[in-house]
């Protein structure tokens, strides 16, 4: 038994790593509502066997590798996540179909806070930031379970394959031998390296407030210009994605003419700028409602994704964004 205690004091302790914790466990499950579930659930398994704990690791390692086992036994019984590029080709817009699948299929996003523990060193931020963007724990995906944990644990938070070792339960040249594995199915997916965001610099920013004002002014020639020419845009529960500024555009101006008159609230998600978008009422009252959250990726200074989560009834509750817009002087932005 360690020195902790009392009740409060390893409540204290544990919630000291809960920012850290989910991130580690969303990067390995890829969804916000399952990290932290596995979370509490680390923390219900750290309760029952405390008294057995001996203090021979650090209380953090420890409920490291709890958790990894808490992320295994998930992934183990199936649980895999996919964005639509990863499930489908890309439709043209004259023959899309809207195909919906269950929500336990996506990637999900997450808000930064949820999952990035605050720092003041600038390098360090920025790694994290970057190991959660929407690409990279989509890529995360196509590894073993094992080999996942082993990339985040080694890459992700620099710990040491000797640590990493003891922690799985295995050998450093295991270790080594899975991180190498991992290191060339990541290389194999061809992702492409986004602009450092922390914090947006004076061109993001500007292409940001050029996004904003074209997307509420629903002009959607100069929104197409802030795009890279191999921009995507996905709208998960569907499984379509389209690609290239012909498809977006027409896109936009056929089966999305819906959001015309749209407006957009600003907020972060997974390390990357993001909008909450609220549409026209249908029923012609005064007013908007929310439609999905925005969550853009940005490379070489355009756009290169537009990721819009439409289940608004999970993802604006926990981004803190306003039920509904009524009046100019209501917005607020999100957290």
């Amino acid at each position: 038994m360690t020195d902790l205690a009392t009740a409060n004091d390893l409540d204290a302790a544990m919630d000291r790593h809960r920012v850290e914790l989910t991130g580690y466990c969303y990067r390995m499950l890829g969804s916000s509502f399952d990290a932290e579930d596995a979370v509490q659930d680390t923390y219900i398994r750290a309760w029952r066997a405390y008294e057995k704990f001996e203090g021979r690791s650090s209380l953090r390692s420890w409920l490291y590798r709890i958790a990894t086992n808490v992320c295994l036994d998930l992934l183990n019984a199936g649980n895999k996540r996919a964005r639509p590029m990863d499930l489908t080709a890309p439709q043209h817009q004259a023959s899309a179909v809207l195909s919906e699948r269950p929500e336990v299929t996506w990637l999900e996003p997450v808000p930064d806070g949820r999952v990035l523990p605050q720092t003041a060193d600038p390098a360090e931020m920025a790694l994290a930031k970057e190991s959660v963007r929407l690409a990279f724990v989509a890529a995360l995906q196509h590894l073993p379970a094992k080999q996942r944990a082993v990339l985040i644990l080694r890459e992700v938070l620099a710990w040491k394959a000797d640590e990493v070792a003891a922690l799985l339960e295995t050998t450093v040249a295991s270790v080594n031998s899975a991180l190498q594995r991992a290191r060339a199915t990541l290389a194999g997916r061809g992702l492409r390296e986004s602009d450092p965001a922390d914090p947006l610099d004076a061109q993001q920013a500007r292409l940001l407030e050029q996004y904003l004002s074209a997307f509420e002014a629903y002009d959607i020639s100069r929104l197409t210009t802030l795009l890279h020419e191999d921009a995507v845009l996905s709208m998960p529960p569907f499984d379509l994605w389209l690609r290239g500024h012909e498809d977006i555009a027409a896109w936009h101006l056929n089966q999305g003419i819906g959001c015309k008159g749209s407006r957009l609230i600003p907020t972060t998600a997974n390390g990357l700028p993001a909008f909450g978008q609220y549409r026209p009422r249908e029923d012609g009252k005064p007013g908007h409602v929310p439609w999905a959250l925005q969550v853009l990726e940005i490379s070489d200074g355009k756009i290169v994704g537009l990721n819009a989560f439409l289940d608004t009834a999970r993802w604006f509750p926990l981004f803190d964004l306003p039920e509904q817009l009524d009046e100019p002087d209501e917005v607020q932005q999100g957290a």
